[in-house]
């Protein structure tokens, strides 16, 4: 499916859930962003196939927004509502620090983030406490798993840190939430579920965030040849 296929396409949903304080986002019910992300989360399931274990909710990471923007979307396809919360990416991925993402990666010691799908796997004990194992599905993130991209909680991830310096902090491309995000995400999107990373730029009114000169994000569409196999961990 071509990108500009997609964004015109459309899917009956519900209403969108709020959440006190910065936590989350909300849109008006049944709005055009949150059609676009109920048919990128179908199509990214139908690719997905067995390989993904539980398909109630899909996470959808919009590279395409400055970071100051909540660009982590819950898809949640039972309850027909999508809730949206903040997400860092990583240093390679933004040299400049200017919240802008650039270019993604797959290489190993780029700490740059990697786009693709990917399923969650199961909780750890890590350098930033408890966070999900991700293994890449596409042959854009097959690296996943050995250049540990997880996600995981971060202090430059806070809605403090945002207030302070209008951006958030970068990771070494792991998906990094404030403690309270990443709390919801743990019990939301891990265990067997889809997590897809994109640059589709989606505004909260459906609209297509412009590409800035300074960004130059690469928004070619995705290329959906076969999936590598996925090694055993």
């Amino acid at each position: 499916m071509k990108r500009r296929d997609l964004l015109k396409s459309t899917l009956a949903v519900g209403a969108a859930l709020a959440l006190p304080g910065r936590l989350a986002a909300t849109v008006a019910p049944g709005s055009r962003r949150d059609r676009i992300l109920f048919d990128v989360a179908a199509r990214e399931l139908a690719r997905a196939g067995d390989a993904v274990w539980k398909r109630d909710i899909v996470g959808i990471a919009d590279f395409g927004l400055h970071s100051a923007k909540p660009r982590f979307h819950f898809v949640n396809l039972d309850r027909g509502d999508v809730q949206s919360y903040h997400v860092s990416h990583g240093t390679g991925s933004d040299p400049q620090h200017d919240g802008w993402l650039k270019q993604f990666s797959n290489t190993e010691g780029s700490n740059a983030t990697s786009r693709g799908a990917y399923i969650t796997w199961e909780w750890y004990k890590g350098r930033y406490g408890t966070s999900v194992r991700l293994g890449g599905l596409d042959h854009s993130n097959e690296a996943a798993l050995r250049r540990y991209i997880v996600m995981h909680r971060a202090d430059y991830a806070e809605p403090a840190h945002l207030d302070r310096y209008g951006r958030l902090g970068r990771s070494n491309g792991c998906f990094a939430m404030g403690e309270e995000q990443f709390r919801i995400a743990l019990m939301q999107l891990s265990g067997g579920r889809l997590l897809f990373a994109d640059s589709l730029g989606l505004e909260e009114d459906g609209s297509i965030q412009p590409v800035p000169e300074l960004a130059m994000i690469e928004r070619a569409p995705l290329d959906l040849s076969p999936r590598p196999a996925i090694s055993a961990y």
